[in-house]
Order: structure tokens, then C-alpha cells, then sequence
């Protein structure tokens, strides 16, 4: 009985191993699509926080007036950040956009006195930024407010698009990850099937043969989850090198975060696979065995 318990673990062994081959691919596919979703969030968080209003003021003002007026914008609950530019600034702003001298044009200046801002992301919207025009126009001292209204209806639509074919790949992508390492766990469980059977037969506990079962569960569950999180954390860092600008994306604490998931689904879902393998071969009959 020994010699058969021994052949049998011998036998359970090369399942182990690609048991843990397949959970660490089906967790480093889960950690890419988390990724992606994470990079695709503070993408749009990135071009929001770039979208610019530019309020124009009146030529009349006085430094008491501007003083008055940029502490009143910085009590503004929208407002992120601002910086005044007076006409020459605008002046050189302008000429090294459009490569054109203003003054070889018309002989002066015609630009007023602005101030460039940039509201808070959850602002970034059509209906907000004309709720922010309407309430800058009403200053005295503001001439006229602009922003770029195209720009930011197109923004918005296609991160919104974008987040949900994320979000749906995610999700899909996730059910799939519990199903196929919950199918990798029962295989390499099958070949187990006669040692828990034959440790029930000698009077063995259920929790003396769980045991040792879901132990070794727990251990390869998190093998594998840390293989993985080594992989897409190589990959991570490899699209970073090649794409120097995806580092402006990184978010070390969401990618803790992914990591930490991507652990704690490996070790639960295999722990839960190997508990109900080692209940349904024990309920079974030896002669359903073969």
C-alpha cells in the first residue's frame, strides 16, 4: 500500500508542474488586459488633464483688478491650475505656433491680457466646461472664454469606447481565467484520484487527506501567480524602454494593486479547485475510479 501511495504521488507531480505552466499563462493574459485597462484609465486622464481654457480679458484692467480677479479663480471649485499671460507672452505663444511675426502683419499687438487654465478631469465635459464659461463671462473683467469644444466631445466619446471594449475583454478574459485554471487544477487532481481514495480506505480524516492537497495548492497558486506577475512586470518594463512615453502612464500604485489581485486569484482559485477535486473523488466509489 505504501509502494502504491508512493507511485501515485510520483505520478501527481509532472501534472503539478503543468498545472503551474497553465495558471501562470492564464494569469499573465489576465495581468496584460489588467494592464491595458489600468494604461487606458490614465490615458484618459492624461488627455483630460491637458484640455486648456483660456479666458480673454479686458485692456482696461488694473494690477488691482487682475490681483482681485486671479484670487477669485483660485477659489474656484473646478479650477486645477492657471497662469496669466499678459499680450507680449500671448504674442510669442502665438508666432511659435503659427511660424507668422503679428507685428510684419499689422503693426501691433492685438492680443489681450489671459489667463490659461486647466480644469479638474471630473470637469472635462461639455455641459461642465459651458457651465465654467457662462460663469467666468459674468466676472467684469473677463472679455470672453474659449475652449476647445470639438476636441473635447470627440475625447470624451472614444474614452468611453475605449474603457468599455476594455472593461468587456476584461471581464471576458476573467471568466475564462477561472474556468480554465479551475479545468488545469482538476486534471492534475485526476492523477491523484487513487491516493486520496486509497488514504480514505485506511481511515484517513477528510482534513488529514485535504491537507496536505490544499497546502500544496496554496504554494502552487502562488508560484505561479508570482511567475506571472515577473512576466507582464518584464513586459511592462520592456514597453516602457521601447515607448519612453508610456512611462508619462505609470501608476505604481494601481500596478501594486493588479499584482496583488493577480496573487490572490491564483491562490484562491486553485485552493477552491483542489478542495472540491479531493470532495469528489472521496464521495466517488473505487470502482468509478477507473
Amino acid at each position: 500500500m505504501a509502494q502504491t501511495s508512493k507511485a501515485a504521488a510520483r505520478r501527481g507531480k509532472p501534472s503539478y508542474i503543468m498545472s503551474i505552466i497553465g495558471v501562470t499563462l492564464v494569469l499573465f493574459l489576465l495581468g496584460i488586459v489588467g494592464w491595458l485597462l489600468i494604461n487606458g484609465t490614465k490615458l484618459g486622464d492624461y488627455f483630460r488633464s491637458n484640455i486648456e481654457m483660456r479666458a480673454y480679458l479686458y485692456n482696461n484692467m488694473t494690477t488691482q483688478d487682475s490681483l482681485a480677479l486671479m484670487q477669485e479663480l483660485s477659489s474656484k471649485p473646478y479650477m486645477k491650475s492657471y497662469e496669466y499671460v499678459n499680450k507680449e507672452e500671448g504674442k510669442k505663444i502665438y508666432e511659435s505656433r503659427e511660424n507668422e511675426n503679428v507685428d510684419s502683419i499689422i503693426g501691433y499687438n492685438p492680443l489681450p491680457d489671459a489667463i490659461f487654465f486647466h480644469v479638474k478631469q471630473n470637469y472635462v465635459e461639455v455641459d461642465s466646461m459651458e457651465r465654467i464659461r457662462q460663469d467666468l463671462k459674468q466676472n467684469k473683467s473677463i472679455e470672453t472664454v474659449a475652449y476647445p469644444k470639438d476636441t473635447v466631445e470627440n475625447l470624451n466619446k472614444n474614452l468611453k469606447r475605449l474603457s468599455i471594449a476594455l472593461l468587456v475583454i476584461a471581464i471576458v478574459i476573467a471568466i475564462s481565467v477561472i474556468f480554465l485554471i479551475d479545468n488545469t487544477i482538476r486534471l492534475a487532481m485526476f492523477s491523484n484520484r487513487f491516493l486520496i481514495k486509497t488514504m480514505q480506505m485506511v481511515g484517513a480524516t477528510r482534513w488529514f487527506i485535504a491537507k496536505p492537497l490544499n497546502v500544496r495548492a496554496i504554494i502552487n497558486g502562488a508560484i505561479s501567480a508570482l511567475i506571472a506577475i515577473i512576466l507582464v512586470y518584464l513586459l511592462i518594463s520592456a514597453a516602457q524602454n521601447y515607448w519612453p512615453d508610456l512611462a508619462a502612464l505609470h501608476d505604481t500604485r494601481m500596478l501594486i494593486l493588479l499584482f496583488f489581485l493577480l496573487l490572490l486569484l491564483g491562490i484562491s482559485i486553485t485552493l477552491f479547485s483542489t478542495y472540491r477535486s479531493v470532495l469528489k473523488y472521496l464521495r466517488m466509489k473505487l470502482d468509478e475510479l477507473y
